[in-house]
């Protein structure tokens, strides 16, 4: 049933806006607190830090709720998160309200791709779960270069209200849309926790942490990069996030067309990104066209990362999807929080033209361990063949 798949999607772009609606506006943040642009990226970094640590045990404890009352629950949090983000409080305050929701970030996405397959069949499970993870995309087209281009004409506590709206949409529509969904059949938390030494389990979650560390080293601080290293202003930052959005929309729906023939070959082409887009962004310079066509191109390959993430994770243990979500979302957002640190650190050092290079580092990394993942797998498959 799509109409599941859709509300998740909602709900998910509710999370993406609060979780990267400071993208744009970390240098006006950093501005109005007086504090260097490093710092501000505390607000991303502390935020996915927070889902790193957290994410497996709370969606673990919540595994036996009412996945209704979770998704709700959820989304309650980002709404109040929004809504204290927007009255300037103190910076420590702001930062408190940004952590808060992280800890059932996960939470909802798992619970939201739980509900999403769980009407169909087992071949169709990549497309609903593509759906859910298109709200990433959408909000990137949508939510988050609004949110930057109100706060070039306004103010930046005004992007903090875009939150806030889409928190309340996504809240409403869940409420009087989706029926109770009781947990049947609760898992033990001994089953569920196996995975964690399975050897082509934890070689995917060293390619998933790998991948998303290398992406965001230089998305954290995309405003910053197009700020100095291309000589945007704030309103053709908002532009460029439109670009990078609406190609994103499209590249989670080819994604997820193309995780159902072959997730390794898939995951590995859109990681290819992190090899290319430190040489495009190099020779593009400061021409406009050249930048929107290599920003088009960036947004394809970055978009479907965290749909290709968890799909590579959960292949490994199919059994445990949930679970293993969370695990991808929390290992996923370690990278995000290394990815913003290593970044923060590249421009205090050297200056936010080199960022790039550093995913290129990781993401040669990531493509290690999806080698590493296939003899695994040959080495699995050689006893089997033996006995035929």
């Amino acid at each position: 049933m799509k109409k599941y798949a859709y509300i998740g999607c909602l709900g998910f772009i509710a999370v993406i806006t609060t979780e990267f609606g400071v993208l744009g506006i970390l240098p006006q943040i950093a501005e109005h607190y007086k504090i260097s642009i490093d710092k501000a990226g505390y607000l991303l970094s502390a935020f996915a830090l927070i889902i790193a640590l957290t994410g497996p045990f709370m969606t673990l404890l919540t595994s036996g709720f009412d996945r209704r009352k979770v998704m709700l629950t959820a989304i309650s949090i980002f709404l109040v998160t929004g809504i204290v983000s927007s009255l300037s409080p103190p910076f420590w305050l702001l930062m408190l309200v940004r952590i808060l929701p992280a800890f059932l970030q996960p939470v909802y996405i798992a619970t939201a791709l739980s509900v999403a397959i769980s009407k169909v069949d087992k071949k169709h499970e990549n497309q609903m779960m593509s759906i859910v993870f298109s709200g990433v995309a959408i909000a990137m087209v949508t939510t988050v270069p609004f949110a930057t281009w109100l706060s070039g004409i306004s103010s930046w506590e005004s992007s903090f209200m875009v939150q806030t709206i889409v928190s309340l949409i996504a809240l409403v529509i869940i409420y009087f849309s989706l029926p109770s969904l009781p947990v049947k059949g609760k898992k033990s938390y001994s089953s569920q926790l196996k995975i964690l030494v399975q050897p082509t389990f934890i070689v995917s979650t060293a390619m998933n942490f790998f991948m998303i560390t290398a992406w965001f080293s230089t998305y954290s601080y995309f405003a910053d990069y197009l700020n100095k290293a291309k000589g945007m202003d704030t309103t053709m930052v908002s532009y460029m996030l439109f670009v990078f959005g609406i190609i994103g929309v499209f590249a989670n729906w080819i994604a997820g067309k193309m995780l159902s023939k072959n997730i390794t070959n898939t995951t590995a082409f859109f990681l290819s990104g992190t090899l290319i887009m430190p040489v495009l962004l190099y020779f593009s310079g400061s021409n406009l066209l050249a930048n929107m066509v290599v920003i088009g191109i960036w947004g394809f390959l970055y978009s479907p990362s965290f749909l290709n993430a968890s799909t590579y994770m959960i292949s490994s243990v199919p059994q445990s999807m949930e679970f293993a979500n969370s695990l991808a979302t929390s290992f996923g957002n370690l990278g995000v929080t290394l990815g913003t640190t290593l970044g923060g650190w590249m421009i205090m050092t050297k200056g936010v033209e080199y960022n790039p290079w550093i995913g290129f580092i990781f993401g040669l990394l990531a493509f290690l361990m999806i080698a590493v993942r296939k003899i695994l797998e040959r080495k699995q498959e050689l006893p089997q063949l033996c006995k035929e």
